[in-house]
């Protein structure tokens, strides 16, 4: 299946380890959509959010074990764009790879934002078009340098992360047991089914995009698992990546609901923040401003990373302009580094001028997008892949619950209207690709 050429793309520069890989998914996924954006799904599900936490790490881990078998079976540039073309025709992996590029640009938007406003935190006077020019620059620098830099640094912020959430678990686990001293009236959770879940079955169910937005990020490994060293090592840098964030996900938001009630937490303030209020410990703001800031730094730089090297693919595949697969003496292309820059700069400009919940509907819609990546995978696993009856169940079950998760938004207002925008995304490339296709026919007669 696999082109020789990419085949041999993959012996060459394959020198990542199994555990790096992992790492490296670890700065790549956990970002503000854990520290910040978990909140949300606690005011949805209440306590139930740790149910949809489970189900979103498993459906993610479906995902990218497909993704890895793939990959070691038929290691090619492109990853899932590429599968999804053998599987369905050029016109599949053009969508695919389209769809995928818009919405990180989309999303970069939002972080770059999100960062402005952590920042302020400590200089509130500077503008917030400044601060996200900024993040913005050091971020294509870190894409510039190539991607053993890029790998050094999310490594470092993997590291930095971890020990925050960390951090947190014991602090918090501290603060449960009363070595602070008893601040507050702790929530009282029972084992019944009105405490466990608030609003019933409806709230886990439109939970669910929350919990799956905190595992976003394991397509960008997919495209880098093609370094590995040993490619059939991808399934197992997966597992012990996705297990590893479970565990730390379900410990965090675990604690966090058992020290405050869960009808305190919003979308404004991480929940570890407000779980550790009550307890006067002056110091817990800087800390997790310094991680949120961290975190979403490290997601908006491994989306750069991942667009930029996507565009140079559609290119080298014709499914982009020719130029975008120059790099010349650079260890990265330069024009698409700037068409990079340029949807960032745009996004930037969007969520700066949009009203809120316009801009916000988008970044749902544009979120939403990569979940119908996910959903493409699997359907390219299914084609290119002998699967055993165990591989058709799993795959299956995951299969369900992204749909439940998308389906899920259109349960509450606020996630309504990205659910229908991001229908609207679709359609607008699928005329896109249509034209394309009149195209290649030409071309090819």
């Amino acid at each position: 299946m696999a082109s020789e050429k990419g085949q041999a793309s993959a012996s060459e520069t394959g020198n990542l380890k199994w555990w790096q890989l992992s790492l490296l998914g670890v700065g790549c996924i956990i970002g503000t959509g854990f520290f910040l954006g978990s909140g949300l799904g606690i005011k949805e599900a209440g306590p139930s959010i740790l149910l949809a936490f489970i189900v979103a790490a498993f459906a993610t881990y479906v995902v990218f074990d497909a993704l890895a078998r793939l990959t070691a079976e038929h290691p090619e540039k492109g990853s899932f764009c590429a599968y999804a073309k053998h599987a369905f025709g050029r016109w599949a992996g053009f969508s695919n790879g389209w769809v995928y590029w818009s919405s990180e640009i989309l999303i970069m938007g939002s972080q770059l934002t999100a960062l402005g406003l952590f920042t302020r935190f400590w200089f509130p006077h500077l503008p917030l078009w400044l601060l996200a020019t900024i993040y913005a620059v050091l971020g294509l620098l870190v894409v510039f340098i190539g991607r053993n830099g890029f790998e050094k640094v999310e490594n470092v912020m993997a590291i930095i992360k971890i020990l925050g959430i960390v951090m947190f678990i014991v602090i918090g686990a501290m603060a449960l047991f009363g070595i602070f001293g008893d601040h507050g009236t702790k929530p009282d959770i029972t084992k019944d089914y009105q405490s466990i879940f608030p609003h019933g079955m409806t709230g886990l169910w439109s939970s669910l995009i929350y919990a799956f937005y905190t595992f976003g990020g394991i397509e960008i490994m997919g495209l880098m698992a093609i370094n590995l060293k040993e490619p059939k090592d991808g399934p197992k840098s997966g597992k012990v990546m996705l297990l590893l964030l479970t565990i730390i996900y379900v410990l965090s938001v675990g604690l966090a609901i058992l020290l405050v009630s869960w009808t305190k937490f919003n979308a404004e303030e991480s929940p570890f923040v407000i779980a550790l209020n009550d307890y006067q410990l002056p110091f817990m703001p800087h800390i997790f401003n310094a991680i949120l800031i961290i975190a979403g730094f490290s997601t908006m730089v491994a989306s750069l990373f991942a667009v930029t090297n996507l565009l140079v693919t559609l290119s080298e595949s014709g499914d982009a302009p020719k130029v975008f697969s120059k790099k010349g003496k650079f260890k990265v292309s330069l024009p698409s580094l700037c068409v990079t820059a340029g949807g960032l700069a745009l996004s930037i400009i969007m969520s700066l001028l949009l009203p809120n919940k316009i801009y916000e509907h988008i970044t749902t819609a544009a979120g939403l997008m990569l979940l119908y990546t996910w959903i493409f995978i699997l359907f390219s696993f299914k084609k290119l892949l002998k699967l055993k009856m165990a591989d058709k169940v799993k795959r299956l079950i995951g299969l369900l619950f992204i749909v439940l998760a998308v389906s899920g938004t259109l349960l509450e207002k606020t996630g309504r209207p990205g659910f229908f925008i991001s229908l609207g995304f679709l359609i607008a490339i699928a005329a896109a690709t249509l034209i394309m296709r009149r195209k290649w026919k030409t071309s090819e007669a």
